[in-house]
């Protein structure tokens, strides 16, 4: 059975604008919520400045600075950090060998597909036991 992931169309929305306003490059940013036994339920997107030296078509980098300030807001605010999200520029949403090579367990990872105009296609990943990324089921309300 699929892991289920539901995000709020606030923050659905909130990511395909970041995704949109920074094409052609790849965007970045960490989402937060509650998670369960099989399900995450995705309440906040926090968009993050791509810190990748070079070309950011095809590639994002978190600062680690980032991350630890995103662990300190989820404790503080009693919130989960569930996961990143980045895009795709003209890409399938997919993980790529590299998104696989930077995945951690438990994180989820929302990848969208964009073009210059919209947004094509978004999905949701997960790595399983076998340190493989499993598609989960993405509902929004």
């Amino acid at each position: 059975m699929k892991k289920q992931i539901q995000v709020s169309e606030e923050v659905l929305a909130e990511m395909h604008r970041h995704a949109l306003a920074v094409f052609p490059n790849e965007c970045v940013g960490f989402f937060y919520g509650q998670s369960s036994e099989g399900a995450k339920n995705v309440t906040e997107y926090s968009p993050l400045e791509n810190s990748k030296e070079g070309d950011q078509r095809r590639r994002f980098e978190v600062n680690p600075l980032d991350y630890m300030k995103a662990e300190r807001y989820a404790l503080s605010n009693q919130v989960e950090l569930l996961g990143v999200f980045h895009s795709h520029p003209l890409h399938p949403a997919i993980p790529s060998e590299h998104d696989l090579k930077q995945a951690v367990p438990f994180f989820s990872y929302i990848i969208v597909s964009v073009n210059e105009n919209q947004v094509e296609n978004t999905a949701s990943w997960q790595l399983n036991e076998e340190n493989q990324f499993e598609e989960e089921l993405l509902n929004s309300n």
